[in-house]
This record gives structure tokens, sequence and C-alpha cells, in this order.
């Protein structure tokens, strides 16, 4: 896949993703299977609606799909876990429960 292109769902895009977003991607992909960077004059309307194409595609795919803990993902990266919000001196401190055993012949 093009590097260039991002992943445009939730939860890796913490907000749905702009018009903007869709039609860099939709171009990244064009360029990737055309091979031209900017297509030739000749080329241009082509190319365009291949964009154009690939944009509304991938604006009816992210409206369509339905990503299993995405709200409930998204709902607690912005709540404070407890353990975050106490003080460092507050949170338990860490008990071994097993001391180790010296290892034989170590001085």
């Amino acid at each position: 896949m093009c590097r260039s292109i991002k992943t445009l769902r939730p939860p890796v895009l913490p907000e749905e993703a702009t018009e903007d977003d869709i039609r860099a991607a939709a171009l990244q992909y064009v360029r990737k299977v055309s091979g031209f960077r900017a297509p030739a004059a000749h080329n241009r309307e082509v190319f365009e609606r291949a964009v154009d194409e690939i944009a509304d595609a991938t604006a009816r795919l992210l409206a369509d799909l339905e990503v299993r803990g995405a709200h409930s993902a998204a709902a607690r990266a912005r709540e404070p876990r407890p353990d975050a919000v106490r003080a460092p001196e507050a949170r338990p401190a860490t008990v071994r429960t097993r001391a180790r055993e010296p290892q034989p012949g170590a001085v």
C-alpha cells in the first residue's frame, strides 16, 4: 500500500475524516495505480474522474463501516484512568511474591 495514504477510520483517526483527507487519499491511490504523479494534458480528465470516483467510494465506505468498540474506545480515551489520576505516592506499591534464589557458584 502507498505509505502516503493514512487510515481514515476511527479509532485510528480520532475525528471523522474530512473531504480533504478523503480526496488526498484518493489522489495518492490514483497516482500509485497509474504510475503518474501528475497526468499529461490528454489524460487529465480521466485522472480527475478516477480521483472523484475513488473519493466518493471512500466516503461511502467510511460512512457505512461499523467499527466495533470504536465509540467506547474513543470514550475511554477521553476519560482519565483512576490509576493515572492518583498521585504516584498514593498508588499501591508493587510487592514481590518470591525472592530470587542465588545461582549456584555465584559469588
